[in-house]
C-alpha cells in the first residue's frame, strides 16, 4: 500500500476542517462562559442551567443531525454545477428545518416532566423549567442557522460559520453581563438572563451568515430570489428520507452519553465529578474527529457527484487514517498525564476535602486510561459515519449505531456502573464496548459500499 496516496491529502483536509473544529470549541466556549457566569449567582442556579441545556441539547442533536443532508446533498450539486438543484436544496432545506424548529420546541414541553422522572432537585427544576421555555424559542434561529451552515459546508467555505460563532459569543458575554447581574441599568435577572443572551445571540447568526454567503460570488446567486410558491415533493422526500436517519443517529449517541452522566450522578458527587473530567477531556479531543466527519461528509459528497468513486474511497481512507493517527498520538498523551490532568478539574468548592479530592484523582485518573482507547474508536465512528452520510447512506448506520449505543452501551455501562464495584470506570467500559463495536460496523460498511460502487461504476463504463 501506497501510504504517500493517503497522507498528501492530509493538509487540505485539516485546512477544511479547522474552521470547524473552532467553530465547535466555540460553541463549547458558550457553555463554559455562561456556567462560569451563573456561578457566580449560586451553585443551584448553575445546577439549573446545566440541566436544561442537556435536555435542550439532547433534543437539539436532532435536529442538527438532520440539517446534514443539506452538506451531503450540495457537495454532490455543486461539483456537478447542477446551480438550480443546489439553490432547491437550500430552499427546501431552510422550509424543513424551521418547521422542525417546531417540531422540537413542542418535545421540550415534555422536559418537566423527564426531570421529575428522573428525580432532579425540585428546587433546580423551578429555575430550569422558565429557562428552558425561554431558550426553547431559540431553536427556530438555530435551526435557520444550521441551513445555511450545512449549505456553506457543502462548498466547503467552512470559515463563515467560524466567523459567526464568534460574533455570536461575543453578543452572548455582553448580554449574559447586563441581563445576569443587572449592570448598566438593565434588569437583574439572574439565570434568564443567560437565557437572554443565549436568545439574542442565536437570532442574529443566521443573518450574519446570510450576509457572508451573499457577499461570496460561488454562493451569492444561491441564497436569494426563492420562490416560495413552488414546493416540490419529490424534494422534500428526499430531504426527510436522509435527513430522519442523520438525525435519529446523532439522538442516539448524545442520548446515551446524557444518561452516562445521569448515571454517574446515581453514584454521588466524587463519581459524577470524576466522570466529568475524563467526558470533557474525551470531549475536546473528539472536535477534531467531529470536524473531520464533516470534511469526509463534503469530500465523499463531491466525488459522489463527479462519479469518481475510485479517489472517493482513497479521500475518506486518507481521513480515516489521520484521525487514527491523531487519536493514538492523543491517548498516548492522556496516559502519560492522566494523574496530572484530574488536577485542572477539579472544583475545590465542591470537594472540601482531602480524601474527596485524592479520591476524585485516582477515580478519574482511571477513567482517562479508558477514555484515551475510547476517542479512538469515538474517531473512527463519527468520520465513517460522515463517509456514509457523504454516500447518502444513512438507513443501515442509523440501525449500527441505535444498536451500539442502546442494546450495547446502555446496559452494559448502567449494570456495570450501578450493580458492580466498577462504579464509574463500568460506565465507560460500556461506552467503549459500543463505540467500538460501531467504529467496526460502521468502517465495514463504507469499506463494502465504496468498493461495491466502484465495481458497479466500471461496469457500466
Amino acid at each position: 500500500m501506497n501510504l504517500a496516496q493517503y497522507t498528501k491529502e492530509f493538509r487540505y483536509n485539516l485546512r477544511l476542517a479547522m474552521p470547524i473544529i473552532l467553530s465547535m470549541l466555540g460553541h463549547t466556549l458558550v457553555g463554559v462562559i455562561d456556567n462560569a457566569m451563573v456561578g457566580k449567582i449560586g451553585t443551584t442556579e448553575l445546577a439549573a442551567v446545566s440541566l436544561g441545556n442537556s435536555y435542550i441539547f439532547l433534543v437539539l442533536s436532532f435536529g442538527i443531525g438532520f440539517s446534514t443532508v443539506i452538506t451531503t446533498l450540495t457537495a454532490e450539486a455543486h461539483k456537478m454545477n447542477n446551480f438550480k438543484w443546489g439553490k432547491s436544496i437550500l430552499k427546501h432545506g431552510i422550509l424543513i428545518n424551521v418547521l422542525m424548529s417546531l417540531f422540537l420546541i413542542g418535545l421540550l414541553f415534555f422536559s418537566e416532566s423527564l426531570m421529575r422522572i428522573t428525580k432532579q432537585p425540585e428546587n433546580v427544576i423551578t429555575l430550569a423549567i422558565p429557562y428552558i421555555n425561554l431558550v426553547a424559542i431559540s431553536l427556530i434561529p438555530v435551526m435557520f442557522f444550521q441551513s445555511f451552515k450545512q449549505f456553506s459546508d457543502g462548498f466547503s467555505l467552512t470559515k463563515y460559520s467560524l466567523y459567526v460563532t464568534i460574533i455570536g459569543n461575543i453578543v452572548n458575554v455582553i448580554l449574559n453581563y447586563l441581563f445576569i447581574y443587572g449592570n448598566f441599568g438593565c434588569p437583574k435577572l439572574d439565570i434568564l438572563g443567560a437565557g437572554i443572551g443565549t436568545l439574542a445571540s442565536r437570532f442574529i447568526m443566521p443573518f450574519f451568515l446570510w450576509y457572508f454567503l451573499y457577499k461570496d460570488k460561488k454562493t451569492s446567486g444561491y441564497v436569494v430570489g426563492f420562490k416560495w410558491n413552488s414546493l416540490h415533493k419529490e424534494t422534500i422526500k428526499k430531504l426527510i428520507n436522509l435527513g430522519v436517519p442523520s438525525g435519529l443517529q446523532m439522538i442516539f449517541e448524545a442520548g446515551v452519553f446524557i444518561v452516562a452522566i445521569w448515571i454517574s450522578g446515581k453514584l454521588g458527587t466524587n463519581y459524577q465529578a470524576s466522570n466529568q473530567i475524563a467526558l470533557s477531556l474525551a470531549s475536546m479531543t473528539f472536535m477534531i474527529s467531529a470536524g473531520m466527519s464533516t470534511v469526509a461528509m463534503i469530500r465523499v459528497g463531491n466525488y459522489k457527484g463527479l462519479n469518481d468513486y475510485i479517489n472517493l474511497r482513497r479521500v475518506a481512507f486518507s481521513i480515516f487514517l489521520f484521525v487514527l493517527i491523531s487519536q493514538i498520538f492523543l491517548a498516548l498523551l492522556i496516559f502519560s498525564l492522566k494523574d496530572i490532568l484530574p488536577i485542572l478539574f477539579l472544583d475545590s468548592e465542591n470537594l472540601t476535602t482531602i480524601q474527596n479530592v485524592n479520591f476524585v484523582i485516582e477515580d478519574a485518573s482511571k477513567l482517562l486510561l479508558i477514555a484515551g482507547i475510547f476517542q479512538i474508536a469515538d474517531g473512527l465512528q463519527v468520520v465513517a459515519l460522515g463517509a456514509l452520510r457523504g454516500l447518502q447512506d444513512v438507513k443501515i448506520p442509523m440501525i449500527f449505531t441505535f444498536i451500539s449505543y442502546w442494546l450495547i452501551a446502555f446496559p452494559v455501562s448502567y449494570i456495570l456502573g450501578v450493580y458492580t464495584d466498577l462504579k464509574t470506570s463500568g460506565i465507560w467500559i460500556g461506552l467503549l464496548l459500543g463505540l467500538t463495536f460501531a467504529a467496526i460496523m460502521l468502517v465495514m460498511r463504507f469499506v463494502l459500499l465504496s468498493k461495491k460502487l466502484i465495481l458497479i461504476h466500471h461496469k457500466n463504463i
